[in-house]
């Protein structure tokens, strides 16, 4: 498999986290965003959304979005599970993911920010504002919704999940921004036991090939 991805997009890392708990092979394919990448060949003529993540598999298939390539995953690759087998598990499990995939990350993803830049001529300050503020009601949304579930180590459950691989990129992405993560204790204890996993620190930016010093 080949996964086109960025190393600083968070819905990238997301995929690359799920690879990693399968434990399964793939060619790390770069694709620069801030540069412009995703929307000149060969990548523009891969991609119909012009996004990453993108996964070729070894047929030559081609897979977009995040979640959907997650749950994809976990079809073809059941163990580890990354959504509960019971079906009020994996509600509450995409609950929790498409709190960031769906209502925090869209706000605040690169094409957005700078928008907010180029055409309403925000100032950089302005910008981190629109950001931090966005992050911050979102993962208070994700708190409460912790909130109402039996305590454990990571989002749901003993074992990482699907909501684990959007928590991680976000919070990542926030620490870059220097949001407030003050008062949400089960996510960044959530966040804290995913970080102790080869899977979560292995595929974190930094660590990218075409990560940026």
């Amino acid at each position: 498999m080949k996964l086109y991805n960025y190393f600083r997009s968070s819905a990238s890392y997301r995929v690359r986290i799920a690879l990693a708990l399968k434990g399964l092979p793939y060619e790390y394919e770069a694709v620069h965003i801030a540069k412009g990448d995703h929307k000149r060949p060969p990548f523009s003529e891969m991609s119909t959304d012009m996004l990453v993540p993108l996964l070729e598999l070894d047929d030559g298939t081609r897979l977009s979005q995040s979640m959907a390539i997650i749950e994809y995953l976990d079809e073809v690759q059941p163990q580890p599970r990354l959504l509960p087998a019971d079906a009020l598990g994996r509600a509450r499990v995409r609950g929790l993911a498409e709190t960031v995939a769906c209502e925090i990350h869209p706000l605040n993803n690169l094409r957005v920010l700078k928008y907010l830049v180029r055409e309403l001529k925000l100032d950089d300050e302005a910008k981190n504002t629109w950001y931090r503020h966005w992050v911050r009601e979102g993962l208070e949304a994700f708190e409460r919704q912790l909130a109402r579930l039996p305590a454990s180590a990571y989002c749901y459950g003993d074992t990482p999940t699907l909501a684990d691989c959007c928590l991680v990129p976000q919070i990542f992405n926030g620490q870059r921004f220097n949001c407030d993560f003050s008062g949400l204790e089960r996510t960044m204890r959530a966040f804290e036991s995913c970080m102790k996993l080869e899977a979560f620190q292995a595929t974190q930016p930094s660590r990218c090939p075409d990560a940026e010093a």
